[in-house]
Order: structure tokens, then C-alpha cells, then sequence
């Protein structure tokens, strides 16, 4: 059943990434139509908008949120405002393969956060894929030896990523929550905050039909992709989910390249070579399924005395830890007493 469970949480995490990797090079072409922090609300007024109407339509139950879960509910609005921003101004700047690949450094945000804040483990392999992920990004970002400085396009995207990664750890600290209500409330306040940072720089309100198209782009690629990836976090933790997460950034570059048409020089495919290895590393990892069950067993027996009965209570604890389909066996037994004594009198 926890396999199963997995399984499932998997399929989740891996959809996810797909219905996300349309965002970019879609995005690159909307851009062309709609200023970017304008984008960014609408995409994801589109999300919180969308989601709350597929709730009502899947009438999808879950726990909801509570007063203690806001600072990280805040939290996730405030950098979902942030993230889009700058990955639209980054998109202005560089193509969306480019985009799509840098995208990949929220795993290491994502997992290094986890780490030092919500002590997730880290094994080599994510280590490793964490390395490699870093140096892809320098060299997709960097713009030759010849001029000794980075990208502003990428650095923007990669600032965008650590944003998401920051968030992804938020979100986690409600992923018991209902996944609708958290994409909703998410789409809906980070798209107005969006949007009124739009009207204070002044970027111009689109024509409806580029809105309604925004709009739908924001459902499909970061409504139902957050609300698939919530799933997988309860699941999964913020770490392993963002893991699998690593594909849509490889179906994003398919979708520049075929969609668009871009053709990207000699230091895309170094960078995509670095980051298809960090990526064998990452699922690597991520299929390694270290499960460990424990099992809470209290007998109670009844020990007579004469007149006197007495009740105990025993609890045995048992551990088991499976990995690479080998069991290991790890039996603790914790020994709990309680005591009930009952008198009988013979009258």
C-alpha cells in the first residue's frame, strides 16, 4: 500500500512538471503581447480562478488551513509574487531553452533549504546532481571569456528559481492542507499583488483576448501544476518532489526548440549535457526507496489473584527498514506499563 502510495505521489510530481513545461516558451511567445510583470499576474490569477472552480467541479476534499499556518501561507504569496516576475524579465532577455534549463537550480534552492532549515536528508547522489546543477547554471549563464560577466537574463531566471526554491519549502509546511484551497488563495493573492506592482510601474493592461489566453496558460501550466505538485509533497517531501520536478525543464527546451524555433549555441548543449547528468543523479536517487514502518502493537492480559484482578498493558514497538528490495529487520520493544486493579468481595 505505501508503494502504491509512492507510485502514485510519483506520477503526481513527474505531471506536474509536464503541464508546467509549457509555461516558458508559451510565455516567450505571449511576451510578445503582454508586459511581463502583467504576465505574471495573470498567469497566475488564472491559477488561483481555475482552481477554485475545478474544486467546485471535483468537489476535491481536504484539511483546511488554519491560523497556524500563516506566516508560511504569507510567505508563499509573497514569493509567488516575487518568482514570476522575474522569470518574465529574465525571458525578455534570454530564450526559452536557456530559460528552461536554469530553471533546474530550484532543485538545488529547493533541497539546500530543506536541508538547513527542515533537516530533509540529502544523500550523495542528490548532493552530487545539487553540484552539478550549480556548475550548468554558471556556464548557461555566463556570457564569455571575452566580457567576464553573466547573463542578466539568466541571472534574473536563476534569481526567480531561488524564489520558487524558498516557496516549494513554504508549500511543503502545508501540504497536509487542501492542494485546491492552497492554489487557489496562492494564484488569487499572488496574481493581485502582481498586478497592482504592474499598474505602479506602468505597464498597460493587455487586450482581452491576450488576457483570456494568459489567463488559460496560468490554469493549465501553474494551477493544476501546483496543485498536482502539493500532492506529491505530502508524500514525497520537498526535496524528492522536486527531483522528479527536474524533467520540465528538458521538456521546456523541446518545446522552445520545436515550438519556436530557437537554435541555441555550442554553450547551451555543454550546459545540457551537465544538467541530463545531474538528472540521471537526481532520479537515481529519488527511485532508491528506503521506506521505514513502524508498527505500534499493545497487547493487554489479566492476571488474577484471588480477589484480586490486575490489568496490564504492553506495548511492542517494531521497525522495519526496506531498501533495494532487501529487508532489514530492526525489532525495538518498548515496554509500557499500566495497571488497573479491581477488588471482588465475597459477600
Amino acid at each position: 500500500m505505501i508503494i502504491k502510495t509512492k507510485n502514485i505521489a510519483t506520477f503526481f510530481a513527474i505531471l506536474a512538471a509536464a503541464l508546467y513545461a509549457v509555461n516558458i516558451p508559451l510565455s516567450k511567445v505571449l511576451l510578445g503581447f503582454v508586459q511581463p510583470t502583467m504576465m505574471a499576474a495573470f498567469l497566475y490569477l488564472g491559477a488561483g480562478a481555475g482552481l477554485y472552480l475545478y474544486g467546485k467541479i471535483t468537489k476535491e476534499q481536504g484539511e483546511k488551513l488554519t491560523k497556524a499556518e500563516l506566516p508560511y501561507t504569507i510567505g508563499m504569496i509573497v514569493l509567488d509574487i516575487a518568482a514570476p516576475i522575474l522569470l518574465m524579465l529574465g525571458l525578455e532577455r534570454t530564450n526559452s531553452a536557456n530559460a528552461s534549463l536554469l530553471n533546474n537550480f530550484e532543485i538545488v534552492a529547493t533541497s539546500l533549504i530543506a536541508l538547513l532549515a527542515f533537516r530533509e536528508k540529502l544523500s550523495k547522489w542528490l548532493a552530487t546532481a545539487i553540484v552539478l546543477v550549480t556548475a550548468a547554471s554558471v556556464a548557461l549563464s555566463y556570457e564569455g571569456a571575452g566580457s567576464f560577466r553573466f547573463n542578466t537574463g539568466s541571472l534574473l531566471v536563476l534569481a526567480a528559481a531561488c524564489c520558487w526554491g524558498l516557496e516549494n519549502n513554504c508549500t511543503r509546511m502545508l501540504s497536509n492542507k487542501s492542494s485546491v484551497q492552497i492554489t487557489t488563495i496562492k494564484g488569487i493573492f499572488s496574481g493581485l499583488g502582481s498586478l497592482i506592482v504592474a499598474l505602479i510601474v506602468g505597464e498597460n493592461i493587455p487586450q482581452v483576448i491576450w488576457i483570456l489566453a494568459v489567463l488559460v496558460l496560468g490554469f493549465v501550466a501553474y494551477g493544476l501544476s501546483i496543485n498536482f505538485y502539493i500532492k506529491a509533497q505530502k508524500e514525497l517531501g520537498a526535496a524528492k518532489t522536486s527531483a522528479y520536478y527536474s524533467v520540465a525543464p528538458f521538456l521546456g527546451v523541446l518545446f522552445g526548440v520545436f515550438l519556436l524555433g530557437e537554435r541555441p549555441g555550442v554553450q547551451f548543449y555543454v550546459g545540457l549535457v551537465i544538467m541530463t547528468g545531474a538528472t540521471v543523479l537526481l532520479v537515481k536517487d529519488t527511485i532508491t526507496l528506503q521506506h521505514t514502518h513502524q508498527h505500534n502493537h499493545i497487547h493487554t492480559h489479566e492476571h488474577c489473584h484471588g480477589e484480586l484482578i490486575h490489568t496490564h498493558e504492553h506495548e511492542h514497538i517494531h521497525s522495519h527498514t526496506h531498501t533495494h528490495g532487501k529487508e532489514e529487520a530492526i525489532h525495538s520493544h518498548g515496554h509500557s506499563q499500566m495497571e488497573d486493579h479491581h477488588h471482588t468481595h465475597d459477600v
